[in-house]
């Protein structure tokens, strides 16, 4: 799991993604804030489209770590967190995807298109992955 910024209304907004050992996407969520809330919020919605994983692999962002062990705390058979400088550049060269097709753009004019349009982006790299 890992975020990346894209620019919606001339400001940086997070971009959540998550990705398998294939390098296939499996969720996504684009929110306003890098925050503890903003990251438990992404990890409860992914858990539950997408089941509990064994392991979640993340960057040292204390956001991500703080909103993984409140997860956890909720939790009997709690998820194992392994946290990776560089996430062994699986996420982080994902995101080149994301990024070629949103660069042209010159940024997104409102919020909720930035969602509906990147929702299409990731759901196209989803669908293209998976024949």
């Amino acid at each position: 799991m890992d975020e990346t910024y894209i620019r919606v209304k001339g400001e940086w907004r997070y971009l959540y993604r998550a990705v398998d050992k294939e390098g296939n996407t499996i969720d996504f969520l684009l929110r306003a804030h890098r925050d503890r809330t903003a990251a438990r919020r992404y990890f409860e919605k992914s858990i539950t489209q997408n089941g509990v994983p064994e392991t979640v692999t993340i960057d040292k962002s204390g956001a991500n770590l703080a909103a993984l062990e409140a997860v956890n705390a909720d939790r009997k058979a709690p998820i194992k967190i392994r946290q990776s400088k560089y996430l062994n550049n699986l996420v982080e060269q994902d995101h080149r995807a994301t990024k070629r097709r949103t660069r042209p753009m010159l940024g997104f004019k409102t919020f909720r298109c930035a969602r509906i349009l990147l929702a299409g982006i990731e759901v196209n790299g989803m669908n293209a992955s998976h024949p």
